[in-house]
């Protein structure tokens, strides 16, 4: 198969060109990249107190004090990445199994007990073994713009479609290139240490999503680098994404993009209404959408039903300040204003943080700009 890939050259740490080449690999890349194995782990549990407390269960929100460290095994790697470039470490909050953070380390906070905490467990950094065979790729020279074979170095950095960072390791005498394509955290364990602070336990209704919490759901085109840009801002605790305001149960990615489910791509979004208020996620999605808020069926250059951009509110409070806020854009406005449909349904995993898990950084408060290019 073909695959489009796009790149920045990196100089010095500054953008200096930017093209789209093409190359043949082997089709297994993408899905290799992502295809890491649920991590294996060891824990010894620490509870600090013998009363009977809350429980940590998927999809409640958590917070939680944590660190990670390279184990003794890694000696000799002390300059690789431990994760926090990714994320927060130290005191977050967020939902249990709504992505965000490693899998391990949703994995190893199920079940705990508020008071409790753990040490020594080994977790991987949730990308999977390194993939030699497949992601190690050589680029033929006739693949690469002619103005760019000078520029390219040993070392540049180059970026797929999806924004995931790719690295130069060689250079051919005839212009030819080869990449690592493996993430920098491919193969990668960890140990973790965590303590269970608090747990606000789910009751999702219609409304809200529990007593402190509340939901939201966008349409705003590829969900991809909207859930990336909700996952920055803080007082959000847990993004997925999905498909909303359709006919079809259980849609499958490949049937919303025939338009003929009803279906948009949507974020769905918990978030602490104390921190952030329901009018800046509005603001920010009108921030991601720009100027195709005036465009119908379409968010830059993907085009379709399955692209349209809405507010789709879950409260009478939701729609009147989303109605505000759209009709500071004027007339022309194209951003539909809905009731959130009864049943959000969850992409598939593979598009879950899909950018994160290529490489951006979703950690609170970053500036980054977003990198999609799918």
């Amino acid at each position: 198969m073909w695959l489009f890939l796009s790149f920045v050259l990196v100089v010095a740490n500054n953008l200096s060109k930017q093209s789209v080449i093409a190359f043949t690999i082997p089709s297994r890349l993408q899905s290799a990249y992502y295809s890491g194995a649920r991590p294996a782990f060891k824990s010894r549990r620490r509870i600090s107190h013998t009363q009977l407390r809350a429980i940590a269960t998927e999809g409640d929100v958590v917070t939680i004090e944590y660190s990670l460290s390279l184990p003794e095994s890694n000696a000799g790697t002390q300059n690789d990445p431990v994760g926090d470039f990714l994320f927060d470490t130290g005191k977050v909050t967020f939902v249990l199994g709504m992505g965000n953070y490693l899998p391990g380390l949703h994995e190893n906070v199920q079940g705990m007990t508020v008071g409790g905490s753990l040490e020594g467990a080994q977790i991987d950094a949730g990308f999977g073994p390194r993939d030699e065979e497949n992601l190690i790729v050589k680029i033929p020279p006739e693949n690469l713009p002619d103005e760019m074979k000078k520029g390219i170095q040993l070392g540049s950095k180059l970026f797929l479609q999806n924004g995931a960072p790719v690295t130069v390791i060689e250079v051919a005498d005839d212009g030819g290139i080869t990449i690592d394509a493996n993430h920098p955290l491919a193969g990668k364990k960890y140990l973790l240490a965590a303590s269970l602070q608090e747990v606000t336990k789910q009751s999702i209704s219609k409304l809200s999503y529990s007593d402190e919490h509340e939901m939201a759901t966008f349409g705003l085109g590829c969900f991809w680098g909207g859930e990336l840009a909700f996952m920055r801002k803080l007082g959000v605790v847990g993004t997925k994404v999905g498909y909303s305001q359709g006919a079809k149960e259980n849609p499958t990615y490949e049937e919303v993009c025939t338009g003929e489910t009803g279906h948009t791509e949507a974020i769905r979004i918990i978030f602490d209404p104390d921190i952030v208020s329901y009018e800046e996620l509005c603001r920010l999605a009108v921030a991601r959408l720009g100027s195709s808020v005036y465009l119908e069926n379409q968010v830059g250059n993907d085009k379709g039903t399955q692209y349209r951009s809405g507010f789709y509110y879950h409260s009478d409070s939701q729609k009147k300040v989303a109605s505000s806020v759209l009709a500071e854009l004027g007339p022309d406005c194209k951003v539909e204003l809905k009731p959130a449909a009864e049943t959000f349904w969850d992409g598939e995993l593979h598009h879950q943080q899909y950018l994160m898990k290529g490489g951006q950084s979703a950690k609170k408060g970053e500036d980054e700009t977003i990198r999609c290019y799918g």
